[in-house]
C-alpha cells in the first residue's frame, strides 16, 4: 500500500507542477497588457487574486489544511484515531498564512492599491470596478482568517508592495475587523448597483465572467453570512441588518437560486471553475492521510436514517475482492468513529468511501465560494429567530432541495465517468417533507435541523465554514470525539494558534495577542 501511495504521489507531483505552469501560462496569455510588457497592471493583479489556490479545490489546500484541521474538528471527514490527530501542523498553517500575506491575496491587493493611487482621477474611475470586486474576495478570505485565528494583521499588513517600506502590521481586533467587512460589503453593494462592466473586466474576471449581478449577489450573501455569525454576540445588529436585507430583495439581491429548489447550480452559485489546462484532482489529498473513508455520524446517523438522496453522490458502498471478483457491500455504512487505526486497517473494505465522481477524483471540481443552499439556510435561521415560522419552513425546504441539486451537479459535471442519476422532483420533495429532516418540532428543534443541514451541506469541501458554524451553533450534536493521549492536545481546539513564523517575524506586535494565543481561546462570536 505504501509503495502504491508513493507511486501515486510522485505522479501527482509531476501533474501538479505541469498544471501550475499551464495555469500560469493561460493567465499570462489572457491578461498581460502588451503595452506594459512586464509592468504591473490592475486587471492582471485582479486575475491573480482570483487565481489564488486557496479559492480552488486543489490538492495542497485540502491535504495540508482542511483535512488535517477543520474537517477533523467537525467530523466531516474520516481521520485516523492516533495521538497527534488534534495537533495542528505549524508548517502547513504557515503555508496557509503566507498564501494570504506574502505575497498572497492581501499582498496582491496592496499592489493594486499602489497602482490605483498613482492614477489620475479619470483613470481611477475606470479601475473602481476592479478595486471593489477584489475587495469582496479580500474580505471573504480575511474573515476566514479571523474565524480561524481571531485577531490578525490587516490594516497595516502588506506595506512593502504598497509603499516599498517594510512595516510589520499590528494585530487588528477581530470584532472591529468584522464590522469593517460588514460595512464595507454594504458600500460595495451600493457601488455595484450602478457599475458597468467592460470587455476588459470580463476577460480578467475568471470567477464570474464579468457578471456584475452575480458579484452583487455574492457581496450581499457574504455580508449575510458575517452578520449571522455575530448574531449570538450582537443579536440586535444582526437582526436589524439581516431582516432589512431579507425584506428588501431588490436592494440586496442574494445568491439564493431565485428561491427555487430546482435552480441552475452552475450559473447561479459562486463557483471558481478550474482553468481549462488543469488536470489534477483531490485523489492524493484524500488517500495520503487517509481521509477517503466515510465519516461515522454523517453517513450512519444523518444520511442513512433519512434515506437522503445525496448519499449516492457523497459516498460509494465500496467492497471486497472475492476469488478475483469485486463484490460491493450491500449497503452504505461508515466505520465507527471509535475504531482504532488497527481496526480500520483490518476492516476498511467493509465500509463506505467518498464518492469518486463527485469530489474525490474529479478534475472539474470547482472552488466553492457561495451557494444558494447556504444563503437559504441563513434565511431559515433568521426567519425562525426573528420572522415567521412559515417563511423559515419555505427557506429551509428550498435550501435542502438546492443542496441535493448542488451535489448532483458536481457529480454530473465531473470528469469521472461514474455518474449517478438525479432522483425525480417527487422523490426529493418526499424526502424533504416526510423524512426525519422534515421541518417540525419546537424552535430549538428547528434550529437544530437548520444547523445540521448546513453542516452536512458544507461538509469537508467547505471545511472552514463547517467549523465556524459548528462552533457558533453547536450543531449538529456530534458523538464524542476520540480522546488523544498527547498532553495538551486531547481534544479538538476552538481556534488555530498563530504560525511560529509570524510569532518570530512579527514578535513585537505579537506581544499584544500572546495571552490569547491558545487553542482554547474562543473567537469573539463563539459564545455557544
Amino acid at each position: 500500500m505504501k509503495k502504491i501511495n508513493k507511486i501515486l504521489l510522485f505522479g501527482s507531483i509531476l501533474l501538479t507542477l505541469g498544471s501550475f505552469q499551464s495555469c500560469k501560462t493561460e493567465l499570462e496569455d489572457r491578461y498581460t497588457d502588451p503595452e506594459q510588457t512586464t509592468l504591473p497592471n490592475i486587471p492582471a493583479f485582479f486575475s491573480q487574486i482570483l487565481n489564488n489556490s486557496r479559492l480552488r479545490s486543489e490538492y495542497w489546500h485540502y491535504r495540508t489544511f482542511i483535512l488535517m484541521h477543520q474537517a477533523k474538528y467537525t467530523q466531516t471527514a474520516y481521520f485516523a484515531n492516533e495521538n497527534t490527530m488534534y495537533q495542528q501542523s505549524d508548517s502547513y498553517i504557515n503555508d496557509y498564512w503566507k498564501d494570504f500575506y506574502s505575497p498572497g491575496i492581501i499582498g496582491v491587493y496592496r499592489s493594486m492599491e499602489r497602482s490605483y493611487n498613482n492614477l489620475s482621477t479619470e483613470e481611477k474611475a475606470s479601475r473602481d470596478l476592479y478595486m471593489n470586486t477584489a475587495k469582496v474576495i479580500l474580505f471573504d478570505q480575511a474573515s476566514k482568517l479571523v474565524d480561524n485565528f481571531g485577531d490578525i494583521p490587516f490594516s497595516e499588513a502588506g506595506s512593502l508592495p504598497l509603499t516599498d517600506v517594510i512595516k510589520l502590521g499590528k494585530f487588528d481586533d477581530q470584532k472591529e475587523l468584522y464590522t469593517l467587512f460588514i460595512n464595507g460589503l454594504k458600500e460595495i453593494n451600493t457601488f455595484l448597483k450602478t457599475a458597468k462592466s467592460t470587455s476588459e473586466f470580463n476577460r480578467a474576471d475568471i470567477l464570474n465572467s464579468g457578471d456584475l449581478t452575480k458579484w452583487r449577489k455574492y457581496t450581499n450573501s457574504l455580508r449575510l453570512r458575517l452578520l449571522m455569525r455575530i448574531s449570538n454576540v450582537d443579536e440586535n445588529k444582526a437582526k436589524t441588518e439581516i431582516m432589512d436585507m431579507l425584506n428588501n430583495p431588490t436592494e440586496y439581491p442574494l445568491v439564493d437560486g431565485d428561491n427555487n429548489g430546482d435552480y441552475s447550480t452552475g450559473s447561479q452559485d459562486i463557483l471558481l471553475q478550474p482553468l481549462k489546462t488543469f488536470n489534477s484532482s483531490l485523489l492524493d489529498a484524500l488517500i495520503e492521510l487517509p481521509s477517503y473513508y466515510a465519516p461515522d455520524y454523517m453517513l450512519n446517523t444523518v444520511l442513512k436514517t433519512a434515506n437522503d438522496p445525496r448519499t449516492a453522490v457523497l459516498f460509494d458502498k465500496f467492497g471486497e475482492t472475492v476469488n478475483g471478483k469485486f463484490v460491493p457491500n450491500k449497503e452504505y455504512q461508515a466505520m465507527p468513529i471509535t475504531f482504532t487505526t488497527a481496526q480500520a486497517d483490518a476492516q476498511f473494505r467493509k465500509y463506505s468511501v467518498i464518492d469518486s465522481a463527485t469530489t474525490w477524483i474529479n478534475n472539474k471540481l470547482p472552488g466553492v465560494l457561495m451557494t444558494a443552499t447556504e444563503t437559504n439556510l441563513i434565511k431559515a435561521e433568521a426567519q425562525e429567530r426573528w420572522g415567521t415560522d412559515a417563511a423559515a419552513k419555505t427557506a429551509y425546504e428550498t435550501a435542502v432541495k438546492q443542496s441535493v441539486g448542488f451535489y448532483y451537479y458536481l457529480n454530473e459535471s465531473s470528469s469521472n465517468n461514474a455518474k449517478a442519476i438525479k432522483p425525480s422532483s417527487e422523490v426529493i420533495n418526499k424526502f424533504v417533507t416526510e423524512s426525519n429532516i422534515a421541518f417540525s418540532g419546537d424552535k430549538n428543534a428547528k434550529l437544530k435541523l437548520i444547523g445540521t443541514q448546513k453542516w452536512l451541506h458544507f461538509g469537508w469541501l467547505q471545511g472552514e465554514q463547517a467549523w465556524s458554524e459548528y462552533r457558533r451553533t453547536g450543531y449538529p450534536t456530534l458523538p464524542a470525539f476520540p480522546v488523544s493521549t498527547l498532553n495538551g492536545f486531547q481534544r479538538p481546539p476552538v481556534r488555530l494558534t498563530y504560525p511560529s513564523s509570524e510569532i518570530t517575524n512579527n514578535s513585537e506586535n505579537y506581544q499584544a495577542v500572546r495571552s490569547k494565543d491558545t487553542r482554547d481561546t474562543k473567537i469573539f462570536w463563539d459564545v455557544n
